[in-house]
């Protein structure tokens, strides 16, 4: 790498990321404090059904579970309350080390627990059935002995909802049912776990098992509908189901580079976020994770972006994933029929609630908790250029437009070529409304490849000479208003001499301009970089982390300009940086610490690692011809 992506320091990136690993780092057995209720956010692994999404610590407590459905209110919360939230903790009794990892290509997470009597594996499942996913939650916990003997102590202790309602055991003939608001549901065990204590919040047991034996741990859970139980056997069997499942999906993407087991796992983690019963992806499994330790930037990302939901369609259809691609458009497509161009939705397709606050204490005291997201209220000119772009990756992978959804579109383009002229929030959410640059340039896409869609006979193109003129009026204002000679970069917004990071996609849009578009990355890697990671925009190092798709973005677009061994460079030190703990990644990363920061698992970071790796692969070009 240059020394113009240096961002003010003589690090090249490997020393940059070598020094980072050398405190940071957390490969082989990790001693863990067996008190302890809060470890950095990429220390938390998901597991998923295509419903909801589990995060569980290296402690073997989940600390994070929202029932039934990822944006339901936390049936366990200690990741945000942790003196007092609800969690459900399977570990060894006394103090021990652990390692743990994902099965090869599936999201069944398994751990081996050592202690000084012995070694055990927990393998982990939310659990599906081999028809699909299952009308219950159902979090599967198979304890083995491999050596010598350990005692586990089992503990559930149900949140609740900040002191909003108080959990209850209801004891039935077919077993003790509890019961968090309208969510109900039961712990089973196998008959070698020894239940110790019942009380209306707080379920505990504890098992020994040696070298061979086996123990099995489940909590099933559903809302204000009945319950079936099956059976131990049944449950332990759907582990190996659920990941030969995993396997299958994962067996069927199609990246066969040098990336291959990044690729799989971000394609895995992107299957996390899918919610299977609307075809909506979600942003993130979690809400108020904070951008900064202690700061106020904690935000709600349960819902679905049409940001992330375009990146989801395109990096699927990307690696063969169709089924999904499929599904995530024809989500968008009958949002904005429904709805009309807004920023996100619930899963369900519904608008986003009011955002409020919740009287808790916050991941390390970073408050306020949030619900809802008061973004929705916002507009952004990026969502023109997101569906566009999406529809037409569509179209050019050989698949076919309806008419509705062509009509959506027309609609949207002439909507498009109506407000680009106006302020927006731009694609970072800001409060002030401003000219932003970003959001020009996808207005400028969204009529670009809505000319490209009706010249191909995809859409209506009665309105093509209206948005041409449009497409062309954007880019001369863009080259008077938002170019400075001075950087030598496109700027944040007119009048402003700031930067912004998200300028690189407009080289995957394929925004003219290509020098300028280089110099422009280069002012980018100077101000905004730390090593391989980048800020989103000038002044952001005063209130968060790096934004990890961003170097995953400019990854993309330096292989796009030709600068291949920059791009090669950056990739595999932001692989360095940011995939730590079982490999899957938050929103940002602290360039100091290394920690993560912001919500997880995040879409947008896995999806940008998706693109970087086919960019670096070489069929991106392949991609916009066939496209265009």
């Amino acid at each position: 790498m240059n020394d113009r992506a240096q961002a003010g320091t003589d690090l090249t990136v490997d020393a940059w990321c070598n020094s980072r690993e050398a405190s940071s780092s957390r490969d082989g057995p990790v001693r863990i404090d067996p008190e302890g209720t809060e470890y950095p956010i990429q220390d938390y692994a998901p597991l998923g059904d295509g419903r909801s999404v589990v995060l569980v610590g290296p402690d073997g407590a989940v600390a994070w579970w929202c029932v039934p459905e990822m944006d339901s209110p936390p049936l366990f919360d200690r990741l945000l309350e942790p003196e007092n939230g609800g969690y459900f903790q399977v570990r060894p009794d006394g103090p021990f080390t652990m390692e743990r990892r994902y099965r090869t290509d599936s999201n069944v997470l398994e751990t081996v627990f050592t202690t000084a009597t012995g070694t055990a594996r927990v393998t982990e499942s939310l659990n599906s059935s081999r028809a699909g996913r299952l009308p219950w939650c159902e979090l599967a916990r198979r304890l083995e002995g491999v050596s010598g003997t350990v005692t586990f102590r089992i503990r559930a202790v149900f949140g609740t909802r900040g002191d909003t309602l108080s959990p209850w055991l209801q004891p039935t003939p077919n077993g003790c049912v509890f019961h968090v608001g309208p969510v109900l549901g039961v712990i089973r065990f196998s008959d070698n776990v020894h239940v110790i204590e019942e009380e209306d919040r707080t379920i505990a047991a504890t098992v020994t098992v040696e070298e061979g034996e086996r123990a099995v741990v489940a909590l099933l859970a559903g809302e204000d509908e009945p319950l079936g139980i099956p059976t131990i056997a049944e449950i332990d069997g759907r582990i190996d189901i659920s990941d030969d499942a995993w396997r299958l999906w994962a067996e069927g993407l199609g990246y066969d580079g040098p990336h291959r087991s990044e690729v799989r796992r971000s394609g895995l983690a992107l299957k996390l976020l899918l919610y299977s019963p609307s075809g909506a992806i979600a942003a993130a499994a979690t809400s108020s994770l904070p951008e900064r330790i202690g700061g106020p930037k904690n935000y709600d990302y349960r819902y679905a972006w049409i940001r992330d939901a375009g990146y989801t369609v395109n990096a699927f259809l990307r690696i063969g994933a169709m089924p999904e691609a499929k599904a995530a458009f024809s989500w968008l497509i009958a949002r904005l029929h429904e709805h009309g161009a807004q920023v996100f939705y619930t899963l369900r397709g519904g608008k986003v609630p009011e955002e409020t606050s919740l009287d808790l204490a916050g991941y390390r005291g970073s408050r306020p908790v949030r619900v809802g997201n008061a973004a929705a209220r916002q507009h952004q000119h990026g969502i023109y250029g997101d569906i566009f772009e999406t529809a037409t990756l569509f179209v050019a992978d050989g698949n076919i437009l309806d008419q509705k959804s062509a009509t959506v579109l027309a609609d949207l383009a002439d909507e498009c070529a109506d407000r680009w002229r106006q302020k927006d929030a731009g694609i970072w959410e800001l409060e002030v409304p401003q000219h932003y640059t970003m959001s020009k340039i996808s207005a400028w896409q969204a009529l670009a490849r809505a000319v490209e869609l009706a010249e191909a006979g995809h859409i209506a193109a009665t309105c093509v000479p209206r948005w041409s003129r449009e497409r062309d009026r954007i880019q001369a204002w863009i080259e008077e208003h938002c170019w400075s000679e001075a950087r030598q970069a496109y700027t944040f917004y007119p009048g402003t001499d700031r930067l912004d990071a998200s300028l690189i996609l407009a080289v995957r849009f394929g925004f003219d301009g290509r020098e300028r578009l280089s110099s422009t990355l280069d002012a980018i890697c100077g101000e905004l970089g730390r090593g391989p990671l980048l800020y989103r925009y000038s002044g952001a190092e005063r209130e968060e982390g790096a934004f990890i798709a961003c170097s995953f973005w400019l990854v993309e677009a330096l292989a796009e300009l030709g600068r291949q061994d920059e791009a090669e460079a950056i990739f595999a030190g932001t692989l360095r940086a940011a995939a730590r703990g079982v490999g899957v990644m938050s929103e940002m990363v602290d360039p100091e610490t290394g920690d993560h920061l912001g919500n997880t698992p995040q879409g947008l970071s896995h999806l940008a690692l998706l693109h970087a790796a086919c960019t670096l692969r070489g069929d991106r070009e392949r991609d916009l011809k066939a496209a265009r």
